[in-house]
Order: C-alpha cells, then sequence, then structure tokens
C-alpha cells in the first residue's frame, strides 16, 4: 500500500499517538456500569457516514429481538433512525411537547422495541440544538421516559453541540462507531475529550461503552493498520465484534427494516447479532 501522505506507513498523524494512549489509560477504567440501572447508549460520533444510525437502529432490534425491553431515541434531525425502522417523522419532536414522554413513543414492528420519532421541523430543530438550558430540559425529558426500559439507544446527529452533549448526559454508556478508513480518525480525539468533559462535569453513570469499527473490508490493508492502531491505544474499550461492508446493509433502511430481517444470512446480520450478544456480556 502506497504510504499516506504526511506519515510512515502504517501510522496516523503523531497528534494522535500522543494523545490516544493517555486517553486509552483513562478510559479503560470507564466500561463498568450500574448494572441496577437500565443501559442508555449514546450513539455518537461527530463525523457523519460511519455507520452511526445503522448502529444504532441494528443494536436495539437485535437487543429487542434478545427479550429486552428496548426503546430507540431519535435525536438527529435527519431522522433516518425514524425511516429506518419503517415509521414517519413526528411533526413536532416529542422532546419539546408538554405531556409525559410515554405518551410520544410510538410500537415497532418489534414487540419489545418502541421509538421515540425524531422530527424535521425546523423551529424544533434550532430549540434542541439551542443554549445550554434548553440542553439541560432535554435531559429532565429524557431522564424521565426510560425507567420502563432494559436498553435505551440514543441516535444523535453528527456533530459536537449541545444536543449531543445533552444525550452523553443522559446516558450510561457512549458507543462510538468509528470507520476503517484514515480521515475518520482525525476527530476521535476531539470527540474522546468532549466525552470526558461529560463524564466530569456530570453525575458519575457515563462510562465507555465502546468503541466499534465499522464498513470493514479485511481485502484493504488500511483496514487492518487502522484496527492494529486502535486497538493497540484503546483496548479492551474496542468492540471484538467489527462490522463489515456489506450491500444489505446499506439496502436495509430503504426497506424500514433491520438487516436481520431483511436478509437474515449476511454478514452483516451476523455482525450485528455478535454485537448484540458482546453488548449483553458486558452487563
Amino acid at each position: 500500500m502506497q504510504a499516506i501522505e504526511g506519515t510512515e506507513k502504517g501510522s496516523f498523524p503523531p497528534k494522535i499517538r500522543r494523545t490516544a494512549p493517555k486517553t486509552a489509560i483513562h478510559l479503560a477504567g470507564q466500561i463498568r456500569h450500574n448494572p441496577a440501572m437500565a443501559r442508555i447508549f449514546c450513539v455518537a460520533n461527530q463525523k457523519g457516514g460511519v455507520g452511526k444510525t445503522t448502529t444504532a437502529v441494528n443494536l436495539s432490534v437485535a437487543i429487542a429481538k434478545a427479550g429486552q425491553r428496548t426503546l430507540l431515541v431519535d435525536l438527529d434531525p435527519q431522522c433516518n433512525a425514524t425511516s429506518g425502522v419503517g415509521l414517519k417523522p413526528a411533526a413536532s419532536h416529542p422532546l419539546l411537547l408538554e405531556q409525559p414522554l410515554s405518551e410520544s413513543l410510538v410500537d415497532t414492528a418489534w414487540k419489545d422495541l418502541k421509538l421515540l420519532p425524531g422530527s424535521r421541523n425546523f423551529s424544533d430543530v434550532d430549540r434542541l440544538e439551542g443554549e445550554q438550558g434548553d440542553a439541560a430540559i432535554l435531559k429532565q425529558h429524557l431522564d424521565a421516559g426510560m425507567n420502563a426500559f432494559d436498553f435505551v439507544l440514543i441516535d444523535c446527529p453528527p456533530s459536537l453541540g449541545q444536543l449531543t452533549q445533552a444525550a452523553l448526559s443522559a446516558s450510561t454508556e457512549v458507543l462510538m462507531p468509528i470507520q476503517c478508513e484514515f480521515y475518520a480518525m482525525e476527530g476521535l480525539t476531539q470527540m474522546i475529550h468532549v466525552i470526558r468533559d461529560v463524564m466530569r462535569r456530570g453525575d458519575g453513570r457515563l462510562t465507555f461503552g465502546g468503541i466499534l469499527l465499522t464498513m470493514y473490508d479485511p481485502s484493504l490493508e488500511l483496514t487492518h493498520e487502522v484496527d492494529a492502531e486502535v486497538r493497540e491505544f484503546f483496548g479492551d474499550i474496542v468492540f471484538e465484534t467489527v462490522i463489515p461492508r456489506d450491500v444489505s446493509v446499506s439496502e436495509a433502511p430503504s426497506h424500514g427494516v433491520s438487516v436481520m430481517d431483511y436478509s437474515p444470512r449476511s454478514r452483516g446480520s451476523r455482525a450485528y447479532l455478535e454485537l448484540c450478544m458482546e453488548v449483553l456480556e458486558r452487563d
């Protein structure tokens, strides 16, 4: 493979090499959580196109299929998590309505999975992404609506704004998908600094649930280099399961179903089932 410009073959930028090991050591002790609490995953990455929404949808369906009461929360104004389970966005975002969150939950095609739909209403998006005071109200709404579930997965927008930080504050664990490509690594340190800031100023319940390698193509040397570097830096934080590049994973959302339902024998289906088992085993 040709060396990436500005680096030696198989290496990442010096700033990542300097900061990642220290960050990994800090976060390695943050994987545990309180088993008495519902597990609330904030699925977040400030980069788009890394498999964030795909992971939120497929993992929530897999967990529900395992018999766990599961809630999928769509905080991304694109509302792809909502359409990904075959439903339509709400006219107004439920988190901004003056009613109990339970009244806004929508049944899905899976018995143990409910959805808090997103909204593309521009004014609602502006309010959700508003000042820190609005973020605190958002966190209160999220906290109040999650008691009836074993697992909650929050699909965040691809940003580090107030909406993502409010979701982090309301969560018990962070799940960060990263694409197995060089440029997907560039924002990793910045994202982890934001997570650490929320950990420090929060109530102490937020832990690092894991890093998930997505769009994994074993035929590419770069994929193996990214895999090796991430695991060297972050150790047990990285999930053993990787999500492969698979056309079934890409096609399933257009049918409003998970990849497990769309193509049960596909590589993507097996990978998300294995990720589900790994998540449950970390309980």
